[in-house]
């Protein structure tokens, strides 16, 4: 089977198995492996960590091999993040791609830190390599942090038109997790997943159809069109895909499909033929049958498409599809998967208990299925007792009249197993089979009473009980069964067994008239030292003999009702006290009293021994609820099949055959592709090897020379180092060839659009329609339209890189003269060349849009960006320490908003601290900096003495690195030490500064997409003057104020006190009193707190 060749980035969609391997198999430790047991662990972290602040790559490399060989043996590395996130940023491939593994594995628990990296995370969203795109994705959606979110969904929309699957199917995985962190943003993500629904890539269907299913699993109109594509892709698509894709289908298919199983009951009805009725009207009333119900072809395409997987490698697979087969499938085709289902019990212990519960519930109802696998469900020596017992339940559902001698021999031998949990389970399976199974009720019963003499108690117990039930469906027929039990009583101490006696003795004790007053006069003497259950069934028994035989037993029964009516639990004493006013008549007894009789030895029914998997049946077979036998969480039911099935046309998808024309204009020959292979992208990718054969032979020459020149990496994620390609997702030795030859088509057409970006940057005044050119080429290698257009998009960029080639030899005045037949192949719009010169940047490997994505996540040189003096500094002050808690030491801080005197990178706070007690305070300091990773403080000098009632106001600085972490120390005194801590709000994390309106908009038009972070507010109406905005923006937040022309927009400047990003806040006035507030920022983080401080600062009066 295809699916089998996966690589294992394909299959979990996880690189770091494969990257681990490479750094465990290329790196050779000094240490020969016996003494690394002696070596301190922080002897060797402090190694690392030298080695990846070293200046030198290789010494990072290794550092960073050897760190993710120590994760993939289970090491925990997390102390290291620091170090390691500090080469996030770093040149070298190589560096980038371990690092961008570790960050996957550690950034969840080690948030802050890498919230302080996010900014580098976002330009690797853009990076060339296809691997370090997908782990910026997989890295960012892993901060669970919900000011992220917008960040998180843009890089979600732009991943999900990535040129390669592999990005794709990471942008899926994102999904999941953007929603579980921001329920509110299922709309926007419903449209990427329909946009993903339709990429025709195996390894993005698996991934997308799990993030429909955690995200809108209701809405069934996004499937409609690509049902026959998954159901055609299915057998190629990585295990666990198929997993999920055959669970939502199955789904699926119960609401657009009608019933299969209805033809059999119709079936049955003539399946008798009268003995005097002609062929002829029997053939007609067969007709009739085989009229009342035809499949749907797309039901019976699933099937089909389904019934391969049987043979997976996989048990997920085998047991999703013989669910799918079970609750879909006509009940005639459904005995197929019980060998594969048999099969799978040669695996281990938890797949075995899985499958076993499934064919428990499936044998109840279909006992043929299974009938012929019977000794395969024998119990081994070795099984451990959870299966035993599901062997046993499924041995149980299966036995009839011809196989139970047999069942029950196996079963004799089963009761004497040492396990004496399975031991009992083995007598209740007996005296199922005895109540089933009318023949053989006499030969269980004997053979119970047998074990009554058995030495274990457990054995006894359980027999007693299931002779009990056995009893009630014939007990005028077993008195004798009863002395004898009777005789045990005072040898079996298990409770439930001591009371299942006592109430078969109550219940026929007119049957056992002797026996049953000695019972109780034995059972009276000991009461008090009886279990609960017991003592229940004592004095019901005292009760029954009471209303039967009272002379004898009238003054015991009194005797037992007095101990129960003192006894500790309150259930027996509430049961004395009923049981005493219905059969002992006074003035106080009711109606009831008179028909105290008949409700004690009423005829009782005689209890159903059912399977316990019988309730099972209303859950989907291979899911949790099923295994747990109650719904969990996130269960989705399975819907009833509809009477009338639904429209079927809104399957049928309408082929555009663009390739066709695409062919006739460039007037080159090629196959026309039919168009049932519209779904299957195997097939039609061995037709276009063909095609793409001769464009290649070409641009050989071409390429080559590129290659040299180039870098390890292309735009369409192909790479040409050697460890890339091992831990590519689209690579592997098993792959076929059709799937290297579409890959080599991607790889070609990037090339070419790079080729072209060199040749126009050569030029700065060529025509605009060679821009297109490149410009169109890559939109439309990376949109994902049907799979026609992309192929004949990749052909059609061979054939232009050819000519462009060819053209670089020619003079310059040649150049310009733009190809008829391109332009004519491109501008399907009406496309009208723009003769004005388009400066295009001058990078060698990245496309021209690719360039321009990256260069607006830098930040220009601020020459003309001043810091200027606060404007208003805030009065307001936080309390570090209460008196109550520093004991007569009271400390409370600002921020002065002065630049700080102990580093550029420093917040200046002002430390007022004040002595309330009665006596001085002497050494005050601060002790134990518990920062995080990369904080700083630079602490006051100590204070030697402080007066009673005196106060002294110190300078603190701390470099916050730009985040709102809180910084938590000690402030101490001679005799004492107080925890404190200081986290400081975003406004007081800016220095303000003056620019011009002009400056203003330019670096605002840099800092746009990801870097844009807005609100619409209710702005308060004594708010919506400019000089009130002024005064309530700059007492919040440490903001400059920019000259504006407009009286309904104001705008503000600052930039961050640790890295100088620039930080430009906008205010636009609106109608209805509301206004848009707008944070520009490479500081994203930053911004979206800010962001959220001032909202409250416009909308409340």
């Amino acid at each position: 089977m295809s699916g089998n060749g996966l690589s294992l980035g394909e299959q979990g969609g996880e690189a770091v198995p494969e990257l681990a391997q490479e750094a465990t198999t290329t790196t050779t430790p000094s240490i020969p492996a016996a003494f690394g047991l002696f070596c301190s662990d922080t002897k060797k972290n402090e190694d690392l960590k030298q080695m990846l602040e070293s200046s030198k790559d290789s010494a990072k490399l290794d550092a960073m091999r050897r760190i993710v060989g120590m994760i993939a043996k289970g090491k925990n590395a997390s102390e290291l993040f620091p170090a390691v996130v500090k080469n996030v940023a770093s040149k070298n491939i190589e560096i980038k791609k371990l690092v961008y593994v570790y960050l996957m594995r550690y950034a969840e628990e080690q948030q802050d830190l890498a919230l302080l990296s996010i900014s580098t995370f976002q330009r690797a969203l853009k990076d060339p390599n296809q691997l370090i795109r997908a782990s910026a994705l997989r890295v960012l959606s892993s901060i669970r942090v919900p000011i992220i979110v917008p960040i998180m969904m843009l890089a979600i929309k732009e991943a999900s038109s990535d040129l390669s699957p592999y990005v794709r199917k990471n942008a899926a995985h994102a999904i999941q997790k953007l929603y579980s962190l921001d329920p509110e943003q299922k709309e926007m993500l419903i449209e990427v997943i329909e946009k993903l629904l339709k990429d025709r890539s195996t390894l993005v269907a698996g991934s997308v159809v799990m993030a429909f299913e955690e995200v809108c699993p209701d809405r069934i109109d996004l499937i409609h069109k690509n049902y026959r594509k998954l159901c055609n892709l299915l057998v190629d698509v990585e295990e666990w895909g198929q997993v999920v894709i055959i669970h939502m289908l199955t789904r699926y298919a119960r609401t657009q499909f009608v019933s299969p199983w209805k033809v059999v009951e119709v079936v049955e009805e003539y399946s008798e033929n009268n003995f005097y009725e002609s062929d002829e009207e029997q053939k007609e009333k067969d007709q009739k049958v085989k009229d009342t119900y035809s499949m749907d072809p797309d039901h019976r395409l699933l099937l089909r498409n389904t019934k391969p997987l049987l043979q997976s490698r996989n048990a997920a697979v085998v047991m999703a599809v013989s669910q799918l087969y079970w609750h879909l499938a006509p009940k005639s085709e459904a005995g197929i998967v019980s060998k594969s289902l048999v099969r799978l019990l040669r695996s281990n212990r938890e797949v075995q208990y899985i499958v076993l519960q499934n064919i428990a519930t499936m044998s109840i109802q279909r006992k043929g299925m299974f009938e012929p696998y019977l000794k395969s469900f024998y119990v081994r020596s070795t099984d451990p007792t959870m299966i035993k017992t599901l062997k046993l339940e499924i041995l149980t559902n299966l036995a009839n009249e011809a196989n139970i001698s047999t069942l029950l021999r196996e079963f004799q031998t089963y009761v004497k197993s040492q396990d004496k949990q399975f031991a009992a389970a083995t007598i209740q399976a007996i005296g199922r089979c005895a109540t089933n199974i009318t023949e053989v009720t006499d030969t269980c019963l004997n053979g119970l009473v047998c074990l009554l003499s058995n030495r274990d108690e457990i054995v006894v117990a359980e027999s007693v009980v299931v002779i009990k039930k056995l009893l009630q469906t014939q007990p005028a027929h077993h008195g004798e069964i009863i002395k004898h039990m009777a005789k045990l009583l005072d040898n079996i101490t298990v409770p439930v067994a001591r009371a299942s006696i006592l109430w078969l003795i109550g219940e026929y004790c007119e049957r056992v008239p002797k026996i049953a007053p000695d019972v109780l006069r034995k059972t009276a003497k000991s009461f008090t030292n009886e279990d609960d259950l017991v003592k229940l069934q004592i004095l019901n028994l005292g009760a029954k003999l009471y209303l039967t035989n009272s002379k004898q037993t009238k003054l015991l029964t009194q005797y037992v009702l007095n101990l129960g009516k003192y006894d500790q639990s309150y259930d027996i004493r509430d049961r004395t006290r009923f049981i005493r006013q219905l059969i002992v008549p006074n003035e106080k007894s009711g109606a009831l009293s008179k028909y105290a009789k008949k409700i004690f030895l009423a005829q009782k029914p005689a209890p159903l021994l059912e399977s316990p998997f019988k309730g099972r049946d209303h859950f989907q077979l291979g899911t949790l609820s099923h295994t747990l036998n109650s719904q969990a969480t996130g269960y989705l039911e399975l819907s009833d099949w509809p009477e009338v099935a639904p429209d079927p046309s809104v399957r049928n998808v309408e082929i555009v055959e663009s390739a066709k024309e695409w062919t006739g204009i460039l007037g080159k020959p090629k196959k026309e592709k039919p168009t049932e292979k519209f779904y299957s992208e195997s097939e039609d990718e061995e037709d276009e090897s063909a095609g793409t054969s001769s464009s290649e032979s070409e641009t050989g020459s071409e390429s080559e020379e590129d290659d040299k020149e180039e870098s390890s990496s292309n735009e369409s994620g192909g790479s040409s180092s050697p460890s890339e390609e091992s831990s590519d997702s689209e690579s592997g030795s098993k792959e076929s060839t059709a799937k290297k030859t579409s890959k080599a088509a991607y790889e070609s057409d990037s090339e070419d659009t790079e080729k072209k970006a060199k040749g126009i940057s050569k030029n700065l005044s060529t025509s605009s329609s060679s821009v297109t050119e490149s410009a169109s080429s890559e939109e439309s290698s990376s949109d994902s339209k049907s799979e026609s257009d992309s192929k004949s998009d990749s052909e059609s960029g061979k054939s232009r890189s050819t000519t462009a080639s060819k053209k670089e030899e020619k003079p310059v005045q040649d150049r310009k003269t733009p190809n008829k037949q391109d332009v004519f192949l491109l501008d399907l719009d009406d496309f009208c060349p723009v003769t004005t010169p388009v400066a295009v940047p001058t990078a060698a490997v990245l496309s021209p849009s690719l360039t321009a994505d990256l260069e607006g996540l830098s930040l220009p040189n601020f020459s003309i960006i001043d810091v200027t003096t606060q404007i208003s500094v805030p009065t307001k002050t936080h309390e570090l320490l209460h008196r109550m808690s520093g004991k007569g030491l009271a400390a409370h801080y600002h921020f002065s908003r002065q630049p700080d005197i102990f580093g550029d990178r420093m917040v200046s706070l002002q430390l007022t601290v004040t002595n309330t007690t009665d006596h001085k305070i002497e050494n005050i300091h601060i002790k134990e900096k518990k920062l995080p990773a990369g904080m700083r403080m630079h602490e006051f000098s100590p204070i030697e003495c402080l007066e009673p009632a005196g106060s002294i106001t110190v300078s603190v600085g701390i470099d916050f690195c730009d985040s709102t972490q809180i910084a938590s120390f000690q402030l101490c005194t001679k005799d004492d030490c107080f925890n404190v801590s200081i986290q400081p709000p975003a406004g007081e994390l800016l220095l303000p500064v003056t620019m011009s309106e002009k400056d203003f908009k330019k670096e605002q038009g840099m800092l746009t997409g990801m870097n844009e972070t807005s609100a619409t507010i209710a702005v308060a109406p004594q708010n919506c003057t400019r000089l009130v905005i002024i005064e309530k923006l700059v007492k919040a937040a440490n903001l400059g104020v920019v000259p504006s022309g407009q009286d309904n927009i104001h705008r503000f400047a600052a930039k961050t006190v640790h890295s100088g990003s620039l930080m430009l806040v906008t205010v636009e006035l609106k109608e209805s009193s509301t206004a848009q507030l707008v944070i520009n920022t490479e500081k994203t983080v930053i911004g979206s707190v800010l962001l959220r401080e001032l909202k409250p600062v416009l909308s409340q009066g």
